[in-house]
């Protein structure tokens, strides 16, 4: 038995494969493209496991996945590959239309290949899940309730836009050729091994080099947190057990301002790794200009995880945080390596001269 990861040396992808392999013998191949957020080094600790073979290659190039498919017989395909940062799909759009959409249709057709040519027995077990962003969902005002599976689609940037389409794909191949599929819909992770542009990261390294910790607006846009490790179970809990075709929210119910998410980590690097001069990290944030289309809100709605397949969250928010920092804190040398040339002109680009 043999699962097909793609986008396995992302954060959420390589944080999945990274547990998976702590609690089962059950072989990944690992598809990923190493773009910019694609870290090798992320898996250093499988290097010599058998049990994880890693291949460099793209969810689009068909004559690749087909081998991939025919010579290790997975019996799921877990689809994380994905262009994820919203702020990236403002200045290029490109990119995310290429991968998030017409990435996932070359896949989705090389799997449907694959599993039309597998024996009876195989072909009833084979799974493909394909995991996606609450974004699709559009934004909630304060006081709306949080997203619900039936929640219709209302995409408001070019990333949330595409995989808004490719969520749509994987139904549509679904109902129409009958390919057995799950979707999940997850709110913002956080936790180790994640690329510093996305905020907590952002703030802790910026926060321990002495730079402005850049907060959107007025800070106030409000986000559902979930530790990756938690997504990464319930992953598990709906590859399992998930009924064929549907979709599953993931959230940690942890609506949380982005403001008073900096500010936690400001108060932990305090307490952890203390100023010489003993003033607090809070004394570096920066409000700069908020980006267009900036969603205000995101909740999600995990009921139906929960009441179907039994998943909670093991994390709260202020165990989850925790943990994150002390890994950052713990680990400066991933960090200092995935800071290339770059990272660094992205970060120069999007906030240099925005301060207020």
């Amino acid at each position: 038995m043999t699962i097909l990861v793609t986008g396995g040396a992302g954060f959420i992808g390589a944080n999945f494969v990274l547990d998976w392999l702590a609690g089962s013998d059950e072989p990944v191949v690992n598809l990923d493209k190493l773009t910019y957020a694609g870290n090798p080094e992320t898996l250093a600790s499988l290097q010599g496991d058998k049990r994880h073979i890693f291949v460099q290659g793209d969810i689009g190039d068909a004559a690749l996945v087909t081998r991939l498919l025919a010579e290790h017989q997975p019996r799921a395909v877990l689809n994380f590959a994905a262009e994820s940062h919203v702020d990236r799909s403002i200045h290029g759009p490109g990119d995310f239309i290429e991968t998030n959409i017409m990435g996932t249709f070359r896949l989705l057709e090389s799997v449907r290949g694959f599993w039309m040519g597998l024996a009876d027995a195989p072909k009833a077990d084979f799974r493909f899940l394909h995991v996606s962003t609450d974004e699709v969902y559009g934004s909630l005002s304060k006081d709306d309730p949080a997203f619900a599976e039936t929640n219709r689609y209302e995409p408001n940037s070019p990333y949330s836009a595409s995989k808004a389409a490719s969520d749509h794909l994987v139904r549509a191949w679904h109902h129409t050729y009958g390919l057995p599929v799950l979707t999940t819909n997850c709110s913002n992770n956080y936790g180790p091994f994640h690329f510093p542009e996305k905020l907590i990261p952002l703030m802790i390294v910026n926060a321990l080099a002495g730079k402005p910790l850049p907060v959107y607006g007025d800070g106030m846009q409000i986000r559902d947190w979930l530790y990756v490790k938690d997504h990464c179970s319930a992953i598990r809990t709906v590859l399992k057990g998930g009924r064929l075709g549907e979709t599953y929210n993931v959230g940690g119910w942890n609506e949380k301002p982005n403001i008073e998410i900096v500010q936690t980590v400001c108060k932990l690097l305090d307490e952890l790794r203390p100023k010489a001069d003993g003033s607090s990290y809070a004394s570096q944030i920066t409000y700069v200009t908020d980006r267009p289309g900036h969603d205000r809100r995101y909740a999600i709605d995990a009921r139906k995880l929960e009441k179907e397949l039994g998943w909670k969250p093991a994390e709260t928010f202020d165990t989850g945080i925790r943990k994150t920092v002390a890994w950052y804190l713990a680990n400066p040398e991933w960090v200092a390596h995935v800071q290339s040339g770059a990272y660094r002109d992205w970060v120069q680009k999007q906030y240099a001269g925005d301060a207020q």
